[in-house]
């Protein structure tokens, strides 16, 4: 079973358009706050890896497919799921769903980064670690099966 991080947001009023639907750039405000509460969740608030540690996590790759749109009062739920983690950045999916109906997704990867010196950095083995933790089972590799002569 996948391990996943869920949690809720209401679409306000200033994320949408006059006609009440969701704007793409709000979207993408409020997926920044639910990966900014995910890596408080795991331990790692940006308050603190950022002022006292001074690295983060900047996005380098997102991609989104938008499937329906969503309204002023929608409550949306986001699932965001580790895909892969590498020796400095990590790539994330994120479903996001109103009650069981897909609304849109997402792939991005972010990477690891010294603030003062703007240049990638390794994961510290304890972040790492944690990332790991939340890692999607891999698939089996589904091989041809080859008819008996």
């Amino acid at each position: 079973m996948t391990v996943s991080f869920t949690t809720d947001r209401m679409l306000n009023f200033g994320d949408c358009d006059i006609s009440g639907t969701a704007y793409f750039p709000a979207y993408l405000n409020i997926l920044n706050g639910v990966v900014e509460e995910f890596w408080t969740k795991i331990g790692y608030p940006w308050h603190e890896i950022i002022w006292k540690e001074r690295w983060g996590t900047p996005t380098v790759h997102l991609s989104c497919d938008f499937s329906k749109p969503s309204f002023f009062g929608d409550k949306l739920t986001f699932r965001l799921t580790v895909i892969k983690v590498g020796k400095s950045s990590v790539r994330l999916s994120h479903a996001i769903y109103c009650g069981d109906e897909p609304r849109w997704s997402g792939e991005q990867v972010l990477a690891a980064s010294w603030l003062d010196k703007h240049t990638s950095m390794q994961w510290p083995d304890d972040v790492k670690a944690k990332l790991e933790s939340f890692l999607a089972p891999a698939t089996p590799e589904r091989r041809p099966v080859q008819a008996q002569t």
